[in-house]
């Protein structure tokens, strides 16, 4: 069993950045592709990046490309989201996510549904003003 926990949320004004941090259990942390989803009031939730199992891929959603950054640093078993230039329209309750080394036999994906992964987060709150 994985277990993830998200910090680094918080308020912030619309131009500003966070850094989101994932911290996971376990000794085989490398072994796993991560991502990032959120989910605002009202709405699904909602993939934001994914990175490969080495950090090498990266993959992220539309409406955070080019303003957003995954990484990760698996000596210290967290994996991290650079958000920058935020908007309102970011606002949401941001989760972490991990899949099983089982169900990985590439170690160059990136997955980008829920039903991809295996872990979650409790999750941290965003909320950008404007």
């Amino acid at each position: 069993q994985v277990q993830l926990v998200e910090s680094g949320g918080g308020l912030v004004q619309a131009g500003g950045s966070l850094r989101l941090s994932c911290a996971a259990s376990g000794r085989t942390f490398g072994k796993y592709p991560m991502g990032w989803f959120r989910q605002a009031p009202g709405k699904e939730r909602e993939f934001v990046s994914a990175v490969s199992q080495g950090g090498g891929r990266t993959y992220y959603a539309d409406s955070v490309k080019g303003r957003f950054t995954i990484s990760r640093d698996n000596t210290k078993n967290t994996v991290f989201l650079q958000m920058n230039s935020l908007k309102p329209e970011d606002t949401a309750v941001y989760y972490c996510a991990a899949r099983s080394e089982r169900r990985t036999h590439y170690s160059g994906s990136v997955y980008y549904t829920e039903s991809d992964y295996d872990y979650w987060g409790q999750g941290t709150q965003v909320t950008v003003s404007s």
